[in-house]
């Protein structure tokens, strides 16, 4: 079918094997930096990194493994009471280890600056207090058996730990001293891991929430409420990294969202929305409040609760022993109410269930009412729509405001007075590290009538522009599910907007409402009746559909609305919440997804108009874009949803197709890109975007393949170049004979935490700006860019690391590349942060992954838990796009 390029079965026939490279048994590693960048405006900038000066480079550090057992032979586990444990160690038995001091990661490894006495030790240790959080125990007044009240004398005793320590390892300080000149070293990563478990450890003693290498104090004012009981609290992340400048630590402003400490029941007013507690929906409550942390007012202790009471403390019995006037014992049934009256506390909604904070077999009961959150418990559910936007609205800073954060807690944490980083002869600058910085001239885009568009800023906009390729768009119809607005009057405007842009759009075919009655019933059941009352209407070969929904209602619908277009009936939806601000740049931004969905273009850049992009233009190259969207956090069941996009219409990298499979949940590593089946056809990601670029290409094979892979950490690099790259030229194999094509694959991390600082301005840094030395990678090929404005709050870069250069780029053509591919994203008329592949890419995942079982998915940032998968359960697949839409760009 395809002439030229012939399914490997064809290629066998005919005696052709399929072509091996020499290194493809070979492992890969990340390549060495070829050079530098000199293109653009030199520009003077800060980094949030700290120069450290590393005076002791002899220094070693040895590892021993801990273990931590109670006096009944049970392995103590709990991060609490680890540090507890080897806290009581080190002032215990000071002497017998040397007068050493400990880097403790709060669970099984300890490290110490050079060896103790000896390989293997085993201490008893006595905590002279612990509290029901530390051994589980029962809540004194809150458990009104005499034996529970007996366990509530022992939690305050001594209580007797065995540890044991035995050798594991040694680890050199001076491997970080060979990572920073360049070389290969084995042991730089341990090393630098045993330094951030010492920033941790001294965070640690100081009762910070610690998560990764992020620590968070308990102080109010760091607290940003985002309704719904969880609130956004802000704190620091720091960590080692080796630059090409030396040893340095990265400090920066981190943000995790936890329970808004306080009274229970105020927690369930916020959480639920509701005024009256008597009003709340007790198993969502349940739901919500299960494994999370109290403090009972009465006794001021700390218990997990483990459920809710069957009835109200009113109600609520349990069998107490008491002693009558003859010393005799007996058992009576006693109200939670009753039993806390007899001990002078009256409580004042006594309707209300109690928590349980006991065990499984064994219940004991708290009122709701004496209860309060204790600080710093993580919430790891999904935020709302409306959280998130609260969180990121209350979280920015100023770039003057950040540096002075950043500053302050590196002088505050007084790094230098610890005494295993004294004893490395590390010390910490307290100023930010000055970097050198270039900034890349913005591409000329070119727009309608093959007018040049110069960004200013990173922006640029249509006024009195025409879209480059407007489509015509002759039948297309409005469905309006509830929103309420005038739909003739925005079809008008649309319509009007359209035609200043050079779109020419007929009037709607249809307009059709939702009726009354379907309000009530499900998302799916409400598609499926508009679907049927508008059939006449869809039966009519449409070119897209316009849908309204209400304010907060929209990703209910969306799921089964778009499955049902793009699956079933090969229509392309754009999807609309009608506001009071629908002026012309509203329909405008509207406008530049539909014509891009329909098959338009909004602007490419001049250099791709005319066919002059270094190294690209030359020889058929296709653009990979990757990416892998993960379900909501606290949700292990959802299948993970696998998006490439591939470049068309060579030249152009302006167009991209997309294909998307589902996977195992929240694995990174995508494994769909070469699917073999039984008969032998490929059914992998890749078959489907070279087919698309031969069939639009002028019958042309790739000769270049650049990647851009996003979501992937440094530890995962090897796997990108030795498993997903390979599953690339394996599909490439399969289709037939020919060489190889050169791969260059490059790495874009926005996940990080180095921010860039005009060294002579309070503004953000340029759109442009690119670093590729100083803070870079001693070795490796790597550099930031903040392609975009940032208008607000702080720029944060994104780090491109280039793992693989076939292709064989000037570090400047590549930057330019990276630059280009920023300002060819057909949504906006503004550059973006990241290239534009890897932007297509998550739509494209976001966009599929409504299609899986929305209606049992849908999950909110309440009520739900961590629903466990089963190892054999097999992954649902997507369905595929009908073949009228498959090669549109759909997700924009």
């Amino acid at each position: 079918m395809y002439m030229g390029w012939m399914p490997d079965s064809m290629a066998a026939k005919i005696g052709g094997a399929v072509q091996l490279r020499k290194d493809d048994t070979m492992k890969r590693t990340p390549i060495a930096r070829p050079s530098v960048g000199r293109e653009g405006k030199h520009i003077r900038l800060l980094s949030n990194h700290f120069a450290v000066k590393l005076r002791g480079s002899d220094a070693v550090f040895y590892q021993y493994s801990v273990s931590i057992k109670s006096e009944d032979d049970k392995v103590v586990d709990g991060k609490g009471i680890g540090r507890k444990v080897i806290d009581k160690l080190l002032q215990t038995y000071s002497s017998e280890l040397a007068g050493k001091d400990f880097a403790y990661d709060g669970e099984k490894c300890l490290f110490t600056v050079g060896p103790l006495p000896q390989n293997n030790f085993e201490f008893t240790v006595i905590l002279e207090e612990t509290s029901a959080r530390a051994v589980g125990g029962s809540p004194g007044h809150g458990s009104p058996s005499q034996a529970d009240k007996k366990r509530v004398k022992r939690s305050h005793l001594a209580k007797k730990f065995v540890v044991a320590l035995s050798y594991a390892a040694k680890i050199p300080l001076k491997s970080v001293a060979l990572a920073l000149r360049g070389s290969e070293s084995e042991h730089a990563q341990d090393a630098l891991r045993v330094l951030d478990i010492v920033l941790r450890q001294q965070q640690a003693k100081r009762g910070c929430l610690l998560v990764r290498q992020s620590f968070f104090s308990d102080d109010s004012r760091n607290l940003v409420d985002l309704t719904g009981g969880v609130s956004g609290c802000r704190g620091l992340h720091s960590s080692f990294r080796t630059t090409i400048g030396g040893l340095s630590l990265n400090m920066d402003v981190s943000t995790t969202m936890i329970v808004t400490p306080g009274p229970v029941i105020n927690f369930l007013l916020t959480n639920q929305n509701i005024r009256d507690i008597r009003d709340t929906d007790w198993p969502r409550a349940k739901k919500m409040l299960k494994n999370l942390r109290v403090k009972a007012t009465h006794n001021n202790m700390e218990f997990k609760i483990i459920g809710l009471s069957d009835l109200a403390c009113s109600k609520q019995t349990f069998p107490m022993k008491v002693r009558n006037g003859s010393s005799e014992v007996q058992t009576v049934d006693i109200t939670v109410q009753e039993y806390f009256k007899s001990k002078q506390v009256e409580l004042t909604m006594p309707y209300l269930p109690c928590l349980d904070v006991g065990k499984p077999k064994r219940p004991n009961y708290l009122p709701i009412e004496l209860c309060h959150m204790v600080s710093l418990q993580r919430y790891t559910k999904a935020l709302s729509s409306q959280q998130r936007a609260t969180l990121v609205e209350k979280s920015r800073q100023k770039p003057q405001e950040r540096m002075r954060v950043i500053t302050d807690a590196v002088r505050g944490n007084r790094y230098d007075d610890d005494p295993i980083l004294s004893s490395c002869g590390i010390e910490i600058e307290k100023q930010l590290t000055r970097v050198d910085g270039r900034v890349l001239s913005a591409p000329t885009l070119v727009v309608g009538n093959s007018e040049d568009c110069i960004p200013n800023r990173g922006r640029w906009n249509y006024n009195n522009k025409r879209l480059l390729e407007p489509v015509r768009i002759e039948r297309w119809a409005i469905v309006n599910f509830s929103a309420r607005c005038d739909m003739s009057r925005i079809s008008r405007e649309l319509i009007n907007c359209g035609r200043t842009k050079g779109i020419n759009i007929e009037r709607p075919f249809t307009l059709v409402d939702e009726d009354i009655q379907a309000r009530r019933c499900s998302p799916v059941e409400r598609v499926e009746r508009m679907l049927k009352k508008s059939k006449q209407t869809f039966l009519v070969l449409l070119n897209f559909s316009c849908v309204f929904y209400q304010r907060g209602r929209i990703a209910i619908f969306t799921g089964p609305w778009k499955k049902k277009n793009l699956h079933e009936m090969g229509i392309v939806t754009q999807c609309i919440v009608p506001t009071n601000k629908m002026n012309d740049q509203y329909f405008t931004n509207v406008l530049l997804k539909i014509n891009a969905k329909l098959g338009g273009m909004n602007s490419k850049l001049a250099l791709e108009h005319r066919q002059m992009i270094p190294v690209v233009t030359q020889i058929p190259t296709l653009i990979l874009g990757m990416d892998v969207s993960h379900g909501s956090p606290g949700r292990a069941d959802i299948p993970s949803i696998a998006a490439v996009v591939g470049s068309r219409c060579w030249p152009l990298i302006s167009r991209y197709r997309a294909s998307v499979r589902t996977q195992s949940p929240k694995v990174e590593m995508i494994d769909s890109l070469f699917k073999p089946l039984d008969d032998g056809k490929d059914d992998g990601i890749i078959r489907e975007l070279l087919l698309d670029f031969y069939q639009t290409s002028q019958q042309r094979k790739p000769k270049q393949i650049i990647i851009f892979r996003d979501g992937v950490s440094e530890s995962q690099f090897s796997q990108v170049l030795n498993v997903e790259l390979n599953q690339i030229i394996k599909a490439y194999q399969n289709m037939g004979q020919g060489d190889l094509p050169k791969f260059t694959v490059i790495i874009a991390q926005k996940n990080h935490h180095t921010k860039l600082f005009q060294a002579d301005s309070p503004d953000n840094v340029p759109p442009g700006t690119v670093v590729d030395s100083g803070i870079v990678h001693p070795r490796q090929y790597d550099f930031y860019m903040c392609a975009h404005a940032g208008p607000i709050g702080t720029s944060r870069p994104t780090h491109y690391h280039v793992l693989l250069d076939e292709i064989g780029f000037s570090a400047d053509d590549l930057q330019k590349l990276v630059l280009s591919l920023s300002y060819v994203y057909q949504r906006s008329t503004t550059a973006i942060s990241v290239v534009a592949p890897i932007c297509y890419a998550h739509l494209a995942a976001a966009q599929m992954g409504q299609f899986m079982k929305f209606e049992e998915f849908a999950e909110t940032s309440s009520g739900s838990g961590v629903h466990s998968s089963s190892s054999s359960a097999a992954i649902p697949e997507l369905p595929r796009l009908h073949d009228d839409v498959c090669s549109s760009m759909f997700f924009c």
